[in-house]
């Protein structure tokens, strides 16, 4: 029942098909490890014993039963395939070896119709066992942690070439980038080594960390499992994300960029953001009208920038990150900001109350304008609007009641990001187009 229940154990562990179950060990103490199929395409299954100590191996045919022939493949000297045939006690429909043979193949064959491929290893002979684990400070650099381990897990070969993957995992946390929520988070990290090395290196982690050494596959199927963890390590690697956000303006009469590039329209307010994992110690934006950042127009020494773009040009601007002593550095892709040169058009006429939402409002088109002040007049020179935001404008109306149809005038001073002085002034003709409306409104020469 013992050996059974090893066998059975086997079988779930690999999700190998029902055919394999033809291929038992009995004197084990531990359940088979088993890897990959046999099967009459050639393929071969790799069967880890616990220990070949008095382990004995089973065939049991299914069909048939009458005409079982055993081979031993052994791997010469030159690494060439040699094959003997052997001889096994049969009982009914199942054949036997005493004592089965590691670190070599074997071929069962039922007459012509079927034939299984397996070879056997012995782990005693590969028993993995970590002493102790280490970073190496002084080597390890901006990319590479370097880990040093003391201890055996050689390699194991199977059928003259291949490596049978031992899985030693050497686990520790980094940070991650998490662009929804734009932050850096601790994540584990499973790097994974075929066998035991002396020197084991993996890609350095953007946050201080122990490092564990652990396995093998072998172990942990067998609830044996070993494990070494390193003294917290320092990290020297270094990465940035950055981000700039511009600050959105819904105005109708402004004219906007045509794309979503940064820029445009002046004032132009947006956030420049590095967001810096744990050893970047000097911070440093820099902007520059050329892509060579030769010459720095600004720099500003913090992880955040909030700025507002008031001049026309285009602007290139990096973050440049380091850690403590210099030796791991970071420059961001470039960030273009192109501010456009000002416009300043004026309507010279509207239709408040007449059709909502269509031409009520008389508005300035605008472009880059980054002083303003606008003087509206009726034809007697009374004052009656006066406003200093471009987007903002004028309904028509004077002490909250409608003014009547006619000429006024307006007086505008403003500014462009380009430099430009604007002095202009005109007519303001107010349309009315509904009967019932043509003579409503005030129009008091005193107000």
């Amino acid at each position: 029942m013992k050996n059974a229940k090893y066998l059975l154990m086997a079988i779930l562990a690999m999700g190998v098909s029902s055919a394999m179950a033809q291929v038992s060990f009995e004197g084990n103490e531990k359940p088979v490890y088993v890897e990959g199929k046999s099967s009459n395409t050639g393929d071969m299954a790799v069967y880890v014993l616990y220990s070949a100590q008095g382990v004995s191996m089973h065939y049991t045919a299914s069909i048939d039963p009458d005409n079982v022939s055993w081979q031993e493949i052994v791997i010469n000297d030159l690494g060439e395939r040699v094959y003997n045939d052997i001889e096994v006690a049969h009982n009914g429909n199942v054949t036997s070896l005493a004592q089965v043979k590691t670190d070599q193949g074997y071929i069962i064959k039922e007459g012509d119709s079927k034939t299984t491929y397996l070879w056997v290893i012995d782990y005693s002979k590969y028993r993995l066992h970590i002493i102790s684990a280490s970073v190496d400070q002084a080597e390890s650099d901006c990319g590479t942690a370097i880990l040093h381990v003391e201890g055996t897990g050689p390699e194991i070969k199977y059928d003259g070439t291949k490596t049978l993957d031992r899985e030693i995992k050497v686990t520790y946390n980094t940070l991650s980038w998490d662009s929804d929520n734009t932050e850096w988070f601790e994540d584990p990290v499973v790097e994974k080594e075929k066998y035991l090395k002396s020197t084991i290196a993996v890609p350095a982690p953007y946050c201080d960390t122990r490092f564990t050494v652990s396995g093998d596959k072998f172990l942990e199927f067998w609830k044996e499992k070993e494990s070494k963890s390193t003294e917290t390590y320092s990290t020297k690697a270094i990465n940035v994300e950055v981000t700039a956000v511009q600050e959105e303006r819904k105005n109708d009469n402004e004219q906007q960029n045509p794309n979503s590039a940064l820029g445009g329209s002046a004032p132009a307010t947006i956030t420049f953001t590095a967001h810096c994992t744990d050893a970047v110690t000097y911070k440093e934006w820099q902007v520059s009208d050329n892509l060579d950042f030769n010459y720095l127009l600004m720099n500003f020494s913090q992880d955040e920038v909030v700025y507002t773009f008031e001049e026309a040009g285009t602007t290139y601007w990096r973050f440049y990150g380091a850690n403590s002593d210099g030796s791991c550095e970071y420059f961001s892709d470039p960030i273009t900001v192109n501010i456009g040169e000002s416009v300043l058009m004026c309507p010279n006429f509207f239709s408040p109350g007449t059709t909502e939402g269509a031409n009520d409002v008389w508005k300035v088109s605008y472009k880059s304008i980054v002083e303003f002040h606008c003087w509206i007049y009726n034809r007697w020179g009374n004052l009656i609007k006066e406003f200093t935001d471009p987007a903002d404008g004028w309904d028509g109306t004077y002490g909250g009641k409608q003014v009547k149809a006619g000429v006024y005038f307006y007086v505008i001073k403003a500014k462009g990001s380009d430099g430009k002085d604007y002095k202009l002034s005109g007519d303001i003709n107010i349309l009315r187009y509904k009967r019932n409306e043509i003579n409503t409104g005030i129009d008091d020469p005193d107000m």
